[in-house]
């Protein structure tokens, strides 16, 4: 569903990911782990289009995403044909990153209405079923200011499930909750993981969700894969130094 191959990422003369390639199944959860600065973020926003690969290219389920043939010659791909291929993808941030001028049925219909061409009521009836999964139904004509953070980034996760991808990209999304809300996100998403056949790249610095909801986890370091393994493996035998060091750390916390 996923593929990397040989891609590189600089800012000037900053490489923060270096020759870079893996693969991600079809319905794989695949976990990023990793020192902050290790190019973990870098990933998700180049698969979003929200940076471009300096080297290399990136497919998503069989598609070009950074670069598409011209003449039977591979070249950048434009913003219009980038655009169709990320269709297929929806993200959760670390902020919310809601609409503030519309409810939550706004931000939940203004894509697929706008994008996939969904009819308003096509889009209403999904944005319903999609907030009655995240516990959230009685919200629906509710402002996102009038929501505390732990029902903001539920709406944020319906709202990417509105789009109906093939692939759902998760960045450290429980990072901006209290503690107290940080459990509820990470069962909805466990849930959500169990009850459908999405593909999903998570980055996260919660260990315990990186071991219960993986197939596998990828330890990052200086924008390298050091370590790439099944979470009951890398979490009890990691292999690498670096990934033991960094377990050490973080699970001591």
């Amino acid at each position: 569903m996923i593929v990397f191959d040989g891609v590189e990422k600089r800012f000037g003369d900053n490489v923060v990911l270096s020759d870079l390639s893996f693969t991600v199944a079809p319905g794989e959860h695949v976990t990023l782990i990793g020192p902050s600065g290790s190019g973990k973020t870098t990933i998700l926003r180049l698969l979003m289009c929200l940076e471009s690969v300096t080297g290399g290219t990136i497919q998503v389920a069989g598609k070009g995403l950074s670069h598409m043939e011209k003449s039977g010659k591979l070249v950048p791909a434009d913003e219009k044909h980038s655009r169709e291929v990320r269709k297929r993808i929806g993200m959760v941030f670390q902020q919310f990153n809601l609409f503030p001028n519309m409810t939550v049925r706004g931000n939940l219909i203004e894509a697929p209405t706008r994008v996939l061409g969904l009819s308003k009521d096509e889009a209403n009836s999904r944005a319903k079923e999609l907030l009655d999964l995240v516990g959230l139904g009685e919200k629906i004509d509710e402002h996102p200011s009038r929501l505390s953070g732990g029902q903001q980034q539920r709406v944020a996760i319906a709202r990417a499930l509105a789009m109906q991808p093939d692939v759902l990209l998760l960045d450290e999304v429980t990072s901006a909750l209290d503690p107290e809300l940080v459990a509820g996100v990470l069962k909805l998403l466990q849930d959500i993981g169990e009850s459908t056949d999405i593909t999903i790249l998570c980055v996260t610095h919660e260990m315990g969700f990186a071991r219960d909801f993986s197939h596998r986890v990828m330890m990052f370091d200086g924008g390298h894969v050091i370590e790439d393994a099944p979470p009951a493996q890398l979490f009890t035998e990691p292999e690498h130094p670096r990934t033991q060091e960094f377990l050490k750390a973080v699970l001591a916390h």
